[in-house]
């Protein structure tokens, strides 16, 4: 660790580390583990996510980020651990229970039902609604008013996010961005107080992705605590006000931006023999697929030349002793001034 992890931090309440403490914690989890076969995807000792901040899980690809936010919001059963979500127990309880007490996420692969308008799937989001009820769904007296309340909510983040000229579209009609943010608008239908992101900005176009951006701030300017993951290292030194770093299923390092990103357990977990270039840099170019790869052209040309030289040999040949047993001719002996061809091979040939 640098010198400057030791410094303390008003989010944390001991000097930030592995597991470290924070002032308020949100959400809390223990001895969390999940295996695949043999594999331990998840392996967490102790990780506290801080209140009213915005936290970014960051890691490389099979880090186990993803398998800790199926397992945190309950789409997911651990092999072990707790956890608790603003001090109630979460260990065990589904994942619809889950949203109803305030944890909400949004997917990598946006969830959208695509034959439903935008408008329809945003009232779906809204909690505790009277008409979901199969009895109460044939008495309209007892839910119109709700469902009026609902919907005015609804349009208001619609037109927050800048969907509303989408209302009456259908979901699936939507492109990868507005489907982002659509599903960030439909998480705030139920007053969450903590909001999982997953790759907000996976499959993003660059005019979309400042928008993105924006709503994300938004949301801890209204009172939300965000956490979310993601590997766009320009967006996390920006927004983040807290990093928490995986590799092989373990949290190896938090602490502010700008520390964690100095972290020699982070340069060499996430970057390995690029750690002497920009983080963002290296990032941008993974992301790019800018591999270099060996030039093998010529190689391959002279192996098909050598190929095709030697089947133009054989079919000549082939030709040869057609036309000689056409003739009635004995095909030519085999001389000794052929090469690989001994004095016995051609006595045995007069013989």
């Amino acid at each position: 660790m640098t010198e400057n992890v030791s410094t303390t931090s008003p989010l944390a309440a001991e000097a930030p580390g592995p597991g470290c403490r924070k002032s308020d914690p949100i959400l809390v989890a223990s001895d969390v583990t999940r295996e695949f076969g043999g594999l331990k995807a998840v392996d967490v000792d102790h990780v506290e996510i801080p209140r009213g901040a915005i936290t970014a899980l960051i890691g490389p690809n099979g880090a186990g980020k993803t398998t800790l936010f199926n397992l945190l919001t309950g789409f997911d059963n651990p092999n072990s651990g707790d956890w608790a979500f603003d001090g109630t127990d979460l260990a065990g309880v589904p994942a619809h229970k889950v949203s109803r007490l305030g944890e909400v996420r949004t997917f990598q692969l946006t969830k959208v039902l695509g034959r439903m308008t935008v408008l329809e799937s945003m009232k779906l989001g809204a909690r505790q609604q009277r008409g979901e009820s199969f009895w109460a769904a044939f008495l309209p007296f007892l839910w119109s008013a709700q469902e009026k309340k609902i919907e005015k909510r609804a349009i208001g983040l619609l037109k927050r996010f800048g969907l509303y000229e989408k209302r009456n579209d259908y979901a699936g009609s939507m492109s990868g961005g507005q489907r982002k943010l659509l599903e960030m608008a439909r998480a705030l239908m139920c007053d969450p107080q903590l909001v999982m992101l997953d790759e907000p900005m996976a499959g993003v176009n660059p005019a979309l992705k400042q928008s993105l951006l924006g709503h994300i701030v938004g949301l801890k300017d209204g009172g939300v605590t965000v956490l979310f993951v993601e590997h766009d290292m320009h967006m996390v030194h920006t927004i983040a006000d807290w990093v928490i770093v995986m590799a092989e299923g373990r949290i190896v390092a938090e602490g502010t931006p700008d520390v964690v990103m100095d972290d020699p357990a982070v340069v060499d977990a996430y970057l390995g023999s690029n750690k002497d270039r920009d983080l963002g840099e290296v990032i941008d170019g993974i992301r790019a697929g800018r591999v270099k790869q060996v030039d093998v052209s010529d190689v391959r040309r002279e192996k098909d030349e050598s190929v095709i030289e030697a089947q133009q040999e054989a079919v000549e040949g082939a030709e040869d002793l057609g036309e000689e047993l056409a003739e009635g001719q004995r095909p030519a002996p085999l001389s000794a001034t052929d090469p690989g061809v001994g004095p016995e091979d051609e006595g045995k040939d007069k013989a």
